[in-house]
């Protein structure tokens, strides 16, 4: 297996060629298949990839990312391949284009493997929602990998791709990052063009990276970040934040995410042993308290199901996608297309978002939503002032087993310390930090001010060489 990017470089410096490393790859997904991490193995583009590839290679012409395999979730477009979201509504539908994020890695001459399995229209935390069944944790299968992007962690952990692309709204690819042991790394919002992301939550929605280490994570950002005229909200600034990183840096704990009932104390035994190390580096360590923790969850389930429920609304059947085939007429069309198209959470989020974006419940939960994200951006920038990386668990817990949580509100719990940089637009990364009793992993996550992912890396580092 080769598990980095600079693994991939050395076989091809040794003489190895792309075709090979491919192989290597499509052999082991075969050999995983009951872990459920991949829809469709893209055999024969990718093939073809290989061969112009190896060309490339042999001229002294290759880009950056020559011979890397990267798998990406089913909610990225890929021009004349399939893309569903994981939904039964966009079963066998073909993308007429390729998302921006997708083709800079093709122009550097990565090979795209397959699209990845996840919660339907990244809605989950678990990787159970899936119309397509669930993806297991290849450390244990009988335990979820995490959600909404479990088919990317699960490829990259189990060495089925060197990287992989995901998305996070609200945690999807630091909790299950952190659950298989990876890098999982969500971006300021607005870093990575979000043009041909399937979406969920536009103000929300960020596309990340999954990989074994820092290095990886940092060089494919430098490759997705950038301005594009497809994406509005994407940034035109590549860097903002370029100064020396300096050797000490300012953490901060927060005191109200130490003292979470649910917290799981394995992971805060060694949170605390790990704050503990750093201090004895000579680094300060900042008590900080942000007394809005229990706000988070439900402010952001308010927020991305209203604009989950106006994002979903184009699937009705008639432009594109799943048409019922029992139908009469338009008002069956729309009801009956997307009854039978859309999963039991997708149907709980969009009725959730249609009820708080009502005329009589709008003020009271939209608009008041919206007031709340606002106060938790600038408390969040006021505490990021006064440290250089704020420094939390990413979960509670580690991952537990298939079907061990029935209740959503349970569910929905698992993102609450991750939420927090979707609500806030704050980059944040997973790095892995140990394991529970059960033997399966748990990270930390990093969060530094907007666009300074330049100290995000730096700050990783330091954390990750003081594990």
């Amino acid at each position: 297996m080769y598990l980095s990017i600079q693994e991939i470089q050395s076989a091809l410096q040794s003489g190895g060629t792309a075709m090979a490393i491919l192989e290597t790859y499509l052999t082991r997904i075969e050999e995983t298949r009951n872990l459920n991490a991949f829809l469709e193995v893209f055999e024969q583009s990718a093939r073809k990839q290989a061969e112009k590839i190896q060309i490339k290679i042999d001229n002294g012409t290759a880009g950056k990312l020559a011979g890397v395999v990267v798998g990406i979730k089913d909610n990225l477009c890929y021009k004349d391949h399939r893309v569903s979201a994981s939904s039964l509504i966009l079963e066998d539908f073909i993308s007429l284009y390729t998302a921006t994020a997708v083709q800079r890695l093709l122009d550097e001459d990565a090979i795209i493997i397959g699209r990845l399995n996840c919660d339907e229209f990244a809605m989950g935390s678990s990787n159970e929602k899936s119309a397509y069944g669930p993806v297991r944790n290849p450390i244990n299968p009988n335990y979820v990998p995490g959600g909404s992007s479990g088919g990317s962690a699960v490829a990259v952990a189990a060495g089925l791709c060197t990287v992989a692309l995901g998305s996070d709204t609200g945690g999807s690819v630091r909790q299950p990052a952190s659950w298989t042991g990876l890098v999982g790394l969500k971006p300021t919002y607005g870093k990575i063009s979000r043009y041909g992301l399937i979406a969920y939550a536009s103000s929300f929605d960020q596309i990340g990276v999954f990989s074994h280490n820092i290095d990886d994570a940092e060089m494919l950002l430098r490759i997705l970040e950038g301005a594009d005229p497809n994406d509005a909200t994407c940034s035109t600034n590549k860097r903002i934040h370029v100064r020396p990183l300096p050797s000490q840096l300012r953490f901060g704990m927060i005191k109200e995410y130490q003292e979470l009932p649910g917290l799981d104390p394995d992971v805060k035994n060694l949170y605390d042993h790990t704050m503990e190390q750093l201090r004895s580096q000579g680094h300060e360590i900042v008590e900080l308290s942000f007394p809005y923790l229990e706000f988070l969850v439900p402010v952001y389930y308010v927020l991305s199901t209203a604009e989950a429920s106006s994002n979903l609304a184009r699937f009705d059947g008639v432009h594109y996608g799943k048409r019922s085939i029992s139908a009469v007429g338009i008002d069956d069309t729309y009801v009956n297309s997307r009854t039978e198209g859309f999963g039991e959470e997708v149907k709980r989020r969009i009725i959730t978002g249609t009820f708080v974006l009502s005329s009589q419940q709008y003020e009271a939960y939209y608009a008041k939503g919206q007031k709340v994200r606002r106060l938790l951006l600038e408390a969040t920038n006021a505490l990021l002032e006064r440290v250089d990386c704020i420094v939390t668990p990413t979960t509670p817990t580690s991952a537990f087993e298939l079907g061990a949580i029935k209740d959503p509100i349970q569910m929905y719990l698992q993102d609450i310390y991750t939420v927090h940089a979707n609500l806030t637009g704050n980059p944040a990364i997973n790095i892995p930090l140990g394991k529970s009793k059960n033997g399966l992993p748990f990270g930390l996550q990093l969060m530094t001010k907007h666009f300074d992912e330049s100290l995000l890396f730096h700050a990783s580092r330091i954390v990750a060489n003081g594990i």
